[in-house]
């Protein structure tokens, strides 16, 4: 069953098109001229109930104005949308209810006051029973550790502590649908790592659908299994992490470890003949090079016949280097 179901979403801007210094502006007060930018364009997709996933793309690509679109803060220029059963930019109450949108780089909870009272204020809002905000009040506080933090004012929390709070907020009134915008921005490595664990654990929990954005993709790995990508508004893939790579990856990595007391010939066993052999990083100590996935076994095989070989290991390339050059081949196109 589809909790999300977008078809052909298309949303363009007018914005407004002149020169810089006065002759222009005075101009542009006589004769404005604009012109339209296609920030998304007919993309389509489903999202099943209780799947998280990752929608991806480069700055600009139209993710966010996705996500504000099914949130129901934009209205589209065309096309369809259902989320749970309801239109988002009808935005009833209803459908405000059942979902939550959480935006890293936007402040949601009331700057001057203790976190406690900004959920109290989202308990009335919301109109959450008393039984119910104290349970999941002392469920969030558990997962995500908030005890020494909800009466502290919000101005004087850390980034991370803040992040921790504004999730566990906009997760009160339980929504079934949750759009997270760069959740982890800014954040350390330890935060980062807390906060995938406690939307794990809330998605288990729940069954909630959760569409993720994010530059990271740690993230995306720890948490989706399915990635939508998107580059200048368009869709490019709509599958598994696997597929992604299969599809926009043509090669593989082969490291290698050479023997501690190694002499190893400067010819590295005659693989610097070979065209479509690249090395990315040669030491002492080991070698990386990039390979077709065709050749992969056999210069794997080479090399173990012809250096020094303590370990060697056959990788896909990481997921990072997959995504920049799907928008790298995307722009050349």
């Amino acid at each position: 069953m589809s909790t999300i179901t977008v078809r052909d979403l298309r949303k363009t801007y007018v914005v407004p098109v002149r020169e810089g210094g006065v002759k222009a502006a005075l101009g542009a007060l006589v004769r404005r001229r604009t012109r339209e930018v296609e920030a998304v364009q007919r993309i389509s997709f489903d999202i099943a109930e209780g799947e998280v996933v990752g929608f991806l793309g480069p700055n600009g690509a139209g993710k966010t104005t996705t996500l504000k679109m099914l949130a129901g803060l934009l209205h589209p220029t065309s096309g369809e949308a259902s989320v749970g059963g309801h239109v988002p930019w009808r935005r009833d109450h209803g459908y405000l209810r059942s979902m939550a949108l959480i935006m890293g780089q936007r402040n949601q909870l009331q700057w001057d006051i203790p976190v406690i009272d900004s959920y109290r204020l989202n308990r009335a809002v919301y109109r959450i029973a008393d039984a119910d905000f104290s349970s999941r009040l002392d469920e969030l506080t558990d997962l995500l550790d908030l005890g020494s933090l909800l009466d502290k004012p919000v101005r004087n929390l850390s980034l991370g502590e803040r992040m921790k709070c504004e999730v566990a907020g906009s997760l009160l009134h339980q929504p079934m649908t949750v759009f997270l915008d760069e959740p982890t921005i800014g954040l350390d490595v330890a935060m980062q790592r807390r906060i995938r664990s406690f939307i794990a654990e809330y998605n288990r929990r729940t069954g909630a659908s959760v569409m993720l954005t994010s530059h990271y993709m740690g993230d995306v790995e720890a948490l989706c299994q399915r990635v939508i990508v998107i580059h200048h508004g368009r869709l490019l893939h709509d599958g598994d992490l696997a597929g992604l790579v299969r599809t926009f990856s043509a090669t593989k990595t082969i490291t290698v470890e050479f023997d501690a007391d190694a002499d190893v010939a400067a010819d590295l066993g005659g693989l610097r003949d070979h065209d479509d052999v690249s090395i990315t990083d040669q030491s002492a100590h080991g070698l990386t090079v990039e390979v077709p996935k065709d050749r992969a076994p056999q210069v794997a095989a080479r090399m173990l016949s012809t250096l020094p070989v303590a370990d060697l290991t056959v990788e896909e390339p990481p997921i990072e280097g997959v995504i920049e050059r799907v928008f790298t081949s995307q722009d050349e196109a």
